[in-house]
């Protein structure tokens, strides 16, 4: 499997309460675990990232569970308001424990 890689866009700069877009995208195939390997006819194991979790200073504002409905590479785009200068964090859960994270600062003005 490729390298699982998350992105995110975050404003580098906010004004104090304003409404931010935030958008992530990470790369994953999401195998359903419906398919088989055309090679050798076995199924590929299942593995998806079932969690997305967002935190502002440590307190949540966001958090989604995903199914293997959802296609590889989710995008999820969602909406915060930001109160004082601090940092997102982002936690994408896999299937077998796997914890795919990433960090960013958003400084009031």
């Amino acid at each position: 499997m490729a390298k699982v890689k998350p992105r995110v866009k975050v404003p580098k700069k906010a004004s104090a309460n304003e409404v931010v877009t935030i958008k992530t995208l990470i790369s994953h195939p999401m195998e359903s675990g419906q398919r088989k390997d055309k090679k050798t006819g076995e199924a590929i194991p299942r593995k998806i990232i079932n969690k997305f979790a967002a935190t502002f200073n440590g307190e949540p504002v966001f958090m989604a569970n995903i199914e293997p409905s959802v296609s590889a590479n989710p995008y999820i785009e969602f909406q915060m308001r930001v109160p004082e200068s601090g940092s997102v964090r982002f936690e994408w859960t896999d299937d077998d424990g796997s914890v795919y994270d990433l960090e960013k600062k958003i400084t009031v003005a």
